[in-house]
């Protein structure tokens, strides 16, 4: 296994640090069925593997073993967010048989947070994610793990979320705030649909907290008046 070192690039301010630990609850209350879940978006941009990422570490920072899967075979930006300049195999490397298992997950340096990679661009990922290999692959993880975080491609623009979906416990759906139409997010939530896996819910990403907006006006107040007194 290759160790890595991510927690410097993950901090997070106080105010997003509680976003995560809310949607970590979340998570939690979905029950201990819900162990596979895949987190999609509507178009590229959206924050959606910053938002798996942070959730991934959240859940191992609450004690849960957590394995974090980046599935975006088409375009994953990961390694080079991360600043990890290892030669790494990833999760392409072993479904197409060129990479066992030990091969391809990084230990981090966040307690109990492991993570395999993407690797290069296949010329075939709908394939290879629909495949024997990957549905072994989440079969063995789910013993050994208790959550296994999975960061797949906009589903508005391929259907390798959907192939994904049909082997996770629940799907969530991040969306940018004030990007995406309300009809587009409906089409994209009937493409996950029809994958049977159960929508946990939508992830609003990228909300303005200044105080000129909605939001920062009524949390600015609300955490003024609740935690702004000594």
């Amino acid at each position: 296994m290759i160790n890595i070192s991510i927690s410097k690039m993950l901090k997070l301010d106080y105010r997003t640090s509680e976003a995560y630990k809310t949607l970590r609850t979340n998570i939690e209350f979905c029950g201990k069925d819900v162990k596979v879940i895949a987190l999609t978006s509507c178009t590229p941009g959206e924050g959606k593997s910053s938002v798996s990422v942070q959730l991934a570490a959240s859940l191992a920072e609450a004690g849960k073993k957590v394995m974090f899967i980046d599935a975006d075979l088409r375009k994953s930006v990961l390694l080079g967010r991360l600043r990890i300049h290892q030669n790494v195999k990833g999760l392409v490397h072993l479904l197409s048989g060129q990479a066992q298992l030990a091969d391809v997950i990084c230990m981090t340096d966040i307690p109990s947070l492991h993570m395999i990679f993407a690797g290069p661009v296949p010329p075939n990922p709908a394939e290879l994610l629909g495949g024997k290999y990957f549905k072994k692959l989440v079969a063995s993880l789910r013993e050994v793990y208790d959550y296994i975080i999975i960061d797949t491609p906009p589903l508005g623009s391929v259907i390798d979320s959907a192939v994904i979906a049909q082997e996770c416990d629940g799907a969530a759906l991040v969306l940018s705030s004030n990007t995406i139409s309300y009809k587009f997010a409906q089409d994209v939530k009937g493409q996950l649909e029809k994958s049977n896996c159960k929508i946990l819910g939508v992830i609003l990403n990228k909300v303005d907290m200044s105080g000129n907006s909605y939001y920062g006006k009524y949390y600015g107040k609300y955490y003024g008046q609740y935690y702004g007194k000594e």
